[in-house]
């Protein structure tokens, strides 16, 4: 899990029903453009809006496809514990190599409950764990003092901190065991995070971009900053806008200039305003 992890986009087709195809050829495009992992159905993946049979159909699509290829990662989270548990238990796991799980949503717990919530996870968990803390989307935010003792775990091996606060990054970085690693959430602040010690990042431009983002990674991690920054300026621009009007619908949209996938998403999201579509097309001929 060091390097870069793209999360995946579901890809669908106009009637709304799961675009396989598109799927195999997303997957391709990454491995091909030399990504470390992918991730399953995160929050990029729209899995808010998949039911239980289309979630299991991804998984287990995702995983043939890259089987032997590159390692995996399953996004099983919650904020029902017992929910989440329940998954775990009735996963099939082949192919999966760990699970990145969000910080509970919407019923803002305080930190002991968010350090119960993860410890029972990685005690059910047959592979290791990533947290994931998103405080944009969860409404709050994991502390560093809850991430540090969570990271003295066992099985938990990671963190995507997506918090964008470069202290509590530092903190973590500075206060964790060796063994853990500290992943991005934020693709435009990959490289100075990697700079600070971070161990890569789980990004969605990646997968539209895989050859010049995993690149710029590499190069980050192997401390050759001055070639890395030349990959990020060229990149910096749309790893911005491809947010500018909610994710996935920027990057769905990037995609489908590429041809991987139809610029489709499910209610309650909606794609890009025409505004911002027009800016991702121009930023994306200046990339080509």
């Amino acid at each position: 899990m060091r390097g870069t992890g793209v999360a995946l986009i579901t890809p669908f087709n106009e009637d709304f029903s799961i675009d396989f195809d598109s799927l195999e050829k997303i997957i391709d495009h990454c491995i091909s453009g030399g990504v470390d992992y992918l991730v399953a159905l995160g929050t990029t993946g729209e899995t808010a809006t998949l039911s239980k049979a289309e979630k299991e159909q991804v998984y287990r699509f995702v995983a043939d496809k890259a089987a032997g290829r590159v390692a995996c990662a399953a996004g099983i989270g919650g904020n029902n514990t017992a929910e989440v548990l329940s998954t775990i238990s009735e996963f099939n796991f082949e192919g999966y190599d760990a699970i990145l799980s969000v910080s509970p949503y919407y019923n803002k717990p305080n930190q002991e409950g968010i350090f119960q919530h993860y410890q029972a996870i990685a005690d059910a968990s047959p592979v290791p764990v990533i947290l994931y803390n998103v405080p944009g989307r969860t409404g709050s935010n994991m502390a560093v003092s809850t991430t540090l003792k969570l990271a003295n775990h066992p099985n938990i091996i990671a963190i995507k901190e997506a918090s964008g606060n470069s202290e509590q990054f530092m903190d973590i970085l500075q206060g964790a065991p060796d063994s853990f690693l500290v992943i991005s959430g934020d693709d435009n602040l990959t490289l100075p995070f990697l700079a600070m010690g971070m161990s890569g990042v789980i990004s969605v431009i990646g997968q539209a971009y895989p050859a010049q983002f995993s690149t710029m990674v590499r190069l980050g991690l192997e401390g050759r900053f001055e070639e890395a920054r030349q990959l990020h300026y060229q990149l910096y621009s749309m790893m911005k806008a491809i947010f500018l009007d909610g994710n996935p619908g920027g990057i769905k949209a990037v995609m489908s200039m590429l041809g991987l996938c139809k610029n489709v998403v499910r209610l309650p999201l909606a794609p890009v305003k025409s505004e911002v579509y027009q800016q991702l097309e121009t930023l994306h001929k200046e990339l080509r």
